[in-house]
This record gives C-alpha cells, structure tokens and sequence, in this order.
C-alpha cells in the first residue's frame, strides 16, 4: 500500500511540473509573438517612414554636346542628334521667304522633315481618342533659352500641307557642326519661329492643362 502511495504521489508531481512546463511555453509563446508583431510594427513604421521622406536625390541630365539637339517629353524612346546624324537621313529642300529684323529674307534651305526626327521617338498619343496626335504640341529650345511652340497638326503631314524642316544648310552653306540645326518654318510670313541653335525638341499634350483648368 506505502508503495502505491508513493507511486500515486510521484505520478501526480509529474503531471503537476508538465502543466507548469505547458504553461511557461504558452507564456513565452505568446510574449514572443507579441514582441514580433511589436518589432514587426516598429520595421513596418519605419519603411513607411522612409518611404513617405522626401528623397534628397535629383535625376541628373547628361549636358548636351556642342550642336546637339534633346528630343524628349511625352515619347516612348527620348534620344539625341547632331547636325552629323542629320546630314545621313533622307533630306529635303525648300525655298522660303519672310520677314525679320533684318527685313524680308529669301533663302533656301536643305534638312530633314522635323515630322520625322520626332516620329523616331515616338510621342505617346492617346489612340483611345478620335485623333489624339491632334492634342499634341512641339516646344522648340534653341540659343539664349529662346523658345517657339508648334500645333503637332502643323508638322504632320498628314494634315499640313508646308513642310517643317530641321536644316542642315542655308543656301547651299553647311551649318557649323557646334551651332546645330535650324528650324525652318515654309508657312511663316515671319521668321520669329526659325529657331536658330537647336537644342531640345519637347513632345506634349494640352489634356493635363486643358482637363485641370478651373
């Protein structure tokens, strides 16, 4: 009988300390668990935080060679040319007169048709909408930031009859491989848009402007 006691006792001293043991596991479970989430919580407010924090980063622009001209903006393959790559495209040749500070000008020039230097890197035009390459405009930079605009319908020739060029030459007189080529506007009675210089051809859309006006 002493021996069946004894043995009663001990087998409820085990289960006693497997209880205990159980519990302590829980425990340290569930504090671990909630020291993750904690920790979990701290890295999550922290990558938000660093993704929320301004960057001090600033996307540099490689400075343009002497006579290079940018073509960017709205367009899926922005690129540059020089008056060098121009002179291996197909070329064009118009005769042209208008007026200037100098008086009226006659000359001709020869170049490449300023709808094919863009065409190359292809504007992004809304096809969803009934001609979208009619939403779209060309801003031409060239020497002292002087700047000109043109209506993407006047250099389609699918819709402009006069041909806008980017000249190589005037008058049978090749530009200078560091001035760059010349904007040659056929249906100007004015000479205000042959921008002379050119460095940056600038593809865009009137809709975020046009849409956001108030």
């Amino acid at each position: 009988m002493t021996c069946g006691r004894q043995n009663q006792r001990r087998a409820g001293l085990a289960l006693a300390a497997a209880a205990l043991l159980l519990a302590g596991c829980g425990q340290s479970a569930e504090t671990k668990g909630a020291d993750g989430a904690k920790d979990g919580a701290k890295g999550g407010a922290a990558a938000g935080a660093s993704a929320s924090a301004p960057s001090s980063a600033k996307v540099s622009v490689a400075p343009l060679g002497p006579g290079e001209v940018r073509v960017g903006g709205e367009v899926a393959k922005p690129y540059s040319v020089t008056l060098a790559d121009l002179r291996k495209l197909p070329q064009a040749s118009v005769e042209v007169k208008f007026t200037s500070a100098k008086g009226e000008q006659r000359h001709t020039y020869q170049g490449v048709p300023l709808h094919d230097v863009l065409k190359t890197a292809e504007p992004r035009f809304d096809a969803a909408k009934k001609n979208g390459q009619l939403r779209g405009f060309v801003s031409a930079t060239g020497g002292g930031d002087y700047r000109a605009v043109f209506a993407w319908a006047e250099i389609d020739p699918g819709f402009a009859k006069s041909q806008v060029l980017l000249a190589v030459s005037e008058d049978g007189v090749a530009f200078d491989d560091a001035a760059g080529p010349r904007l040659v506007v056929p249906q100007d009675t004015k000479g205000g848009r042959y921008v002379s210089e050119l460095n940056q051809l600038w593809v865009g859309v009137v809709d975020p402007v046009v849409d956001g006006a108030k």
